[in-house]
């Protein structure tokens, strides 16, 4: 009838299987339903581009976070001996610069004449002023009232902290300069101070502050009116350890202001040494490189937490109005590397990903299909038996 019977039901007619090469062309470890058997479907074609789409969105995925690498956080104890501590400073003071008095005292008795250090450049307080809110509208990071809560600004901060941005911002400014501050123009009142530079300290506890001239300090010039106190301040910048100008520390773009003139503003600080490391092990490098090198792919600096207070003084020899800034080393070292897999392990994930979505998608087909012919007989069987009153009719 179909010449099938002739060959005896014989196996061997559905393949060429003289000789070697025959033998290896037909041999299939995975039996398959020869093509003369099937039959293509609108649902079959359907289900098949979905698996694709599948699998391409999750080989993607894979691929992406094979790119990204993982993030590997270390605490462990600093065990070299430094005795340096770099500090990095941008303020504007809404007072003149020969009324401040800049200063860092440090727990081992040392006195460091910051002003000296530092520079000081006579500005206008109103200029900061519109340079802030022309960034804020301009879409860089905004710049943050201390009494309110920023989520965006805290988002910020969070991606500053991964080693890809910090590695890749410290690649795009090699030379780390200070930038350039508003220009004065005809008719500017100059009633401000900015601060602004580096300095080394010891790396121990120890208070950085600016005060009024005559208060805290003798001083030979003599005793300023406390009418003429205004604290208000502006942070574009405090950052310790290697200067870094495009990444956002805690007190980075802050503003505090006051319309008292006593008054004192206080930066509880908690410095935490932290090396970034890329592509090698964070603590490997550690050991094998002294604390002060640095490339391309490890970086050594620090990065901190800050909480704050203010309140106004009475006017009283007792107490001293300024802005203080407490900083504290602690004893920990912090190691954040970056690592990624080989590309043998990525394209184990990807074959794995995409034969168990492929498993997984052929058993949804066949197990919807038992479902709809089942339900389809159960119809069918449920159409043809009549009810007792029909029978009767």
């Amino acid at each position: 009838m179909n010449g099938f019977a002739a060959h005896g039901l014989d196996e061997d007619a559905f393949g060429d299987k003289s000789g070697l090469q025959g033998g290896l062309k037909t041999f299939d470890a995975f039996p398959k339903t020869k093509p003369s058997y099937q039959a293509p479907s609108r649902r079959g074609g359907q289900w098949t581009v979905l698996i694709l789409l599948i699998c391409t969105v999750f080989s993607v995925s894979e691929f992406k976070t094979w790119y990204r690498g993982t993030e590997n956080h270390h605490f462990s104890v600093e065990k070299g001996v430094s005795h340096d501590l770099q500090l990095n400073l941008d303020a504007v003071v809404q007072m003149p610069c020969d009324a401040l008095h800049v200063n860092i005292q440090d727990a081992s008795g040392d006195r460091i004449l910051a002003g000296e250090l530092l520079k000081k450049e006579a500005t206008s307080w109103k200029l900061w002023m519109d340079k802030r809110n022309y960034e804020t509208h301009g879409g860089a990071h905004e710049y943050q009232i201390l009494s309110r809560e920023d989520a965006g600004r805290l988002e910020a901060q969070e991606e500053d902290a991964h080693v890809h941005h910090v590695l890749g911002e410290i690649r795009r400014n090699p030379r780390r300069k200070f930038p350039k501050g508003p220009r004065l123009r005809r008719g500017d009142t100059v009633d401000s101070c900015r601060i602004y530079g580096s300095l080394e300290g010891n790396k121990v506890q120890g208070d950085f502050h600016i005060t009024a001239r005559g208060h805290g300090y003798s001083d030979f010039q003599g005793h300023l009116d406390h009418s003429t106190f205004n604290f208000s301040h502006m942070i574009t910048e405090l950052s310790f350890g290697p200067h870094y100008p495009t990444l956002l520390n805690p007190l980075d773009k802050t503003i505090a202001t006051t319309e008292s003139h006593y008054y004192k503003y206080q930066y509880f600080l908690s410095v935490v040494p932290t090396i970034y490391s890329n592509g090698l092990s964070a603590l490997d490098t550690y050991s094998a490189a002294p604390p002060k090198t640095g490339s391309k792919n490890l970086v050594f600096t620090n990065q901190y937490a800050a909480t704050s207070q203010s309140t106004a003084l009475p006017e009283s020899p007792y107490y001293i109005p300024g802005i203080f800034f407490k900083y504290n080393i602690e004893p920990i070292l912090l190691l954040i590397s970056e690592e990624r897999s080989s590309l043998l392990s990525l394209l184990i994930r990807l074959v794995n990903t995409a034969s168990g979505v492929m498993v997984t998608g052929g058993w949804i087909y066949q197990i919807s299909g038992w479902v709809g012919e089942l339900v389809r007989k159960k119809t069918r069987r449920s159409e043809g038996v009549l009810t007792g009153k029909q029978a009767e009719e």
